[in-house]
């Protein structure tokens, strides 16, 4: 069982930076991949970016790249997500995730949600 908890979500005026910070706990192991999602209003949730445990590997989504990171600290089974230069259009309940490193393995943990607004 793994347990993610979120944190760093808030209000912030566009062009503005915040870091979402995610505490992961229980079975961990370093065959896992770290992501996070985002879902706004009305829309379906989306992958914004992942990072391996074990090599540090990261993808991102497309319109997020240059603009957020994605890192991991494993002596505090925490990953981050850095987000500079915010849009509005960034504004969404942001998700942490968690699943085996195989090819086609499910998003099986998932923590709580942080809310991350961004205003005009």
């Amino acid at each position: 069982q793994v347990l993610l908890i979120e944190s760093g979500g808030g209000f912030v005026q566009a062009g503005g930076s915040l870091r979402l910070s995610c505490a992961a706990s229980g079975r961990f192991f370093n065959n896992y991949v770290m992501g996070w999602f985002r879902q706004a209003p009305g829309k379906e949730r989306e992958f914004v970016a992942s990072i391996s445990w074990a090599d540090g590997r990261t993808y991102y989504f497309g319109s997020v790249k240059g603009r957020f990171t994605i890192s991991r600290d494993n002596t505090k089974n925490t990953v981050y997500l850095q987000m500079n230069s915010l849009k509005p259009e960034d504004t969404a309940v942001y998700y942490c995730a968690a699943r085996l490193i195989q090819i086609g393995s499910e998003w099986d943990y998932w923590g709580q949600g942080t809310q991350v607004t961004v205003s005009s």
